[in-house]
C-alpha cells in the first residue's frame, strides 16, 4: 500500500511512529502543503492520505485529492469544520454535545469597548491554529491590552468556567480512546507535561460524548478537550482534528491499521468523477471502544469536498499544475 502524509512535519512523533509501524511492508510519501514544487502526480495518487496538516492550502489539497477519488483521513469538510470555532460550537450544540456556549465577536477591540465584563472570560482566535490567541480576561484593562496586541484578531468569547485547571484531554482513533492530563492553556504557570489518565476511570457520559463527536463532526481521529464543569458533568471547549498524540501505547498501531482498512477498502470515486453519496458510520459499542483492535467503521465523507455549506467557509482553489 501508498501512504500519504499531508504534513510540513514529517518527522512529527505520531507520523514518526505510524510511519515506522508501516515500513518496510508499505510505502509512506510525504506531500508538503506548502512547497513551493509542482502538486501531487493526479493520475498516480496513494491508496490513502492523512491529513495531519490544517492550513488554508492543505485543506484545499486534500479536497482536490478526494475529488479525484483518494480516501483522505480526516476529510478537508471534517477538518474545516473544527477550524472556524464559531462553526464548531454551533454544529456541536445543534447536536446536543455539552459544548460550552460561543459567541463571535468581531475584534477583542469592540469587547475592549464595552467596558467591565460582568464576568471573567475567555476569549479565543475564532481560526484555530499554531500560536493563536487563548486567554482569560477578568478586566477591562486587560480588554485593552488584548485589543492593543491583537487589534485585527477575529475571536470568540466563552464565560470561564470554575474547574480543576487540568483540561483532560481524550483522543480518538477510529472508535479507540485514549487520554491524559494536561495544565489548562490559561495556567499562568504553563501547560507542562501530560500525565497518564486510564480511560477507564472517565464517566461514561465524557467517553459516550467524545465518541458522539466523532460522529457528529465526521472525524476518525480526533481530540476534545474536557472540563469537570461540575458534579462530573463534562464542558467541552474544543474539538481537535487530527491531534498529536504524544506519549500514548498503541495510538500509531491503531492509526496505522485505521489507514491500512481505508487504504483495502479501495477509492471513493474514479479519478476526476465527484462524489455524490456520503457513507453511514458505525457507533462502537462499549465492548468495542476500549479494545486493543479497533472495529470496522465507515467513514462519513461530504458530498462536495470543496463547497461550503451554510456557516463553512468555502475552501480555496489550488493549481492542478
Amino acid at each position: 500500500m501508498r501512504i500519504g502524509l499531508i504534513t510540513a512535519d514529517p518527522g512529527h512523533p505520531l507520523l514518526a511512529a505510524v510511519t515506522e509501524v508501516l515500513t518496510p511492508g508499505h510505502r509512506v510519501e510525504w506531500l508538503d502543503p506548502g512547497g513551493e514544487g509542482p502538486g501531487p502526480d493526479l493520475s498516480s495518487l496513494a491508496d490513502v492520505y492523512l491529513l495531519k496538516a490544517r492550513t488554508p492550502r492543505a485543506l484545499a489539497l486534500a479536497a482536490l485529492l478526494e475529488e479525484h477519488g483518494a480516501p483522505v483521513l480526516n476529510s478537508a469538510a471534517a477538518t474545516a469544520r473544527c477550524q472556524d470555532r464559531v462553526e464548531m460550537a454551533e454544529v456541536a450544540r445543534a447536536a446536543g454535545l455539552p459544548f460550552a456556549a460561543t459567541t463571535a465577536v468581531a475584534t477583542p477591540g469592540r469587547l475592549a469597548a464595552a467596558g467591565e465584563p460582568a464576568a471573567p472570560l475567555v476569549i479565543k482566535s475564532r481560526f484555530s491554529r499554531r500560536h493563536d490567541l487563548v486567554t482569560r480576561a477578568d478586566s477591562a484593562a486587560r480588554l485593552r491590552e488584548l485589543a492593543a496586541e491583537w487589534p485585527d484578531e477575529p475571536v470568540v468569547v466563552q464565560e470561564f468556567t470554575a474547574n480543576s485547571g487540568w483540561d483532560h484531554k481524550l483522543w480518538i482513533v477510529d472508535g479507540r480512546l485514549f487520554a491524559g492530563l494536561r495544565r489548562s492553556e490559561l495556567a499562568p504557570d504553563g501547560r507542562g507535561p501530560t500525565l497518564p489518565l486510564p480511560v477507564g476511570e472517565l464517566p461514561a457520559s465524557w467517553t459516550d460524548a467524545a465518541l458522539r463527536a466523532g460522529e457528529v463532526f465526521g472525524l476518525d481521529v480526533y481530540g476534545v478537550d474536557v472540563l469537570d464543569a461540575g458534579g462530573g458533568a463534562p464542558l467541552i471547549v474544543d474539538i481537535n482534528a487530527f491531534p498529536g498524540i504524544r506519549g500514548q501505547a498503541g495510538a500509531s498501531e491503531a492509526l496505522a491499521e485505521l489507514a491500512l482498512r481505508t487504504a483495502e477498502r479501495g477509492r471513493t470515486t474514479t479519478p476526476g468523477e465527484r462524489r455524490t453519496a456520503t457513507g453511514g458510520r458505525k457507533t462502537a459499542t462499549p465492548g468495542e471502544r476500549n479494545s486493543a483492535t479497533p472495529g470496522e467503521r465507515n467513514s462519513a465523507r461530504p458530498d462536495e469536498p470543496n463547497a461550503a455549506s451554510p456557516g463553512e467557509r468555502k475552501l480555496p482553489e489550488v493549481s492542478r499544475n
